[in-house]
């Protein structure tokens, strides 16, 4: 049977060391905390600022005639109402009315987004309830090679499939009349095909999918309810 001497105590140095130590990094990491918190207060209204500033562009662009616009909402089983100051409930279907200089409606704009090749492509579509077509898009964001995905955006021939992209809902206004489908270039006979560009086939087939989806959701619920946006004054 061996004995072993009892293990001394660290000694009281090594103890205080240690606790100022641990001390120092919680006062370092507080005050790192209270940095970061303190920049994205800060920085918070100009980032929000320029988000809805380059909304507005995107809507303008996709609606050219419009001279003003109004935020809309459709909560998941609600009715249509103006945006509200506090953040939406998940699923609800967001929109912009846009007016043209005597408050009448020009046009609606809203937001489609599908997976690219890169990444999640964002756009936005200009609807007119004249002729229930998409009339022009614009790019929120997107992530795609350069000189090729992003040609969805410089290709003249592609954006033409947004002169007036067939987005009629079938006559029980429960969904479209005709799924939005991007076809092979040089190959659409349908006015609610889009031409693909050669060599971005994906990115082309994103922004497809991306207004397919959005107006699949969308337009079901509008349609019924464009009177109570067709003259803003009497919002």
């Amino acid at each position: 049977m061996s004995c072993h001497a009892p293990q001394a105590a660290p000694p009281a140095a090594q103890i205080t060391s240690t606790f100022t130590l641990i001390r120092a990094l919680g006062i370092v990491a507080g005050i790192c905390g209270l940095i970061i918190v303190t920049s994205y207060q800060l920085t918070l209204p100009a980032a929000q600022a320029n988000r809805r500033l380059a909304t507005e562009r995107a809507v303008f662009k996709v609606l050219p005639e419009a001279k003003s616009i109004a935020e809309f909402h459709i909560p998941p089983g609600g009715a249509l109402t103006p945006a509200g100051s506090g953040d939406p409930p998940p699923g609800t279907l967001k929109f912009y009315a846009a007016y043209d200089g005597a408050g009448q409606l020009a046009g609606i704009a809203a937001e489609g987004a599908a997976r690219g090749y890169a990444d999640t492509v964002r756009i936005m579509f200009g609807y007119s309830p004249s002729c229930q077509c998409v009339v022009g898009i614009g790019v929120v964001s997107m992530r795609e090679t350069p000189g090729i995905g992003d040609k969805i955006i410089t290709d003249k021939d592609f954006i033409a499939n947004f002169k007036a992209l067939d987005v009629r809902l079938n006559d029980d206004m429960t969904a479209l009349a005709n799924e939005i489908k991007t076809v092979k270039r040089g190959t659409k006979t349908q006015l609610w095909q889009i031409d693909a560009i050669s060599g971005a086939t994906i990115t082309s087939r994103a922004v497809g999918k991306g207004i397919n989806d959005a107006a699949q959701a969308l337009l079901p619920k509008l349609v019924p309810n464009l009177d109570k946006l067709s003259d803003r004054s009497k919002q």
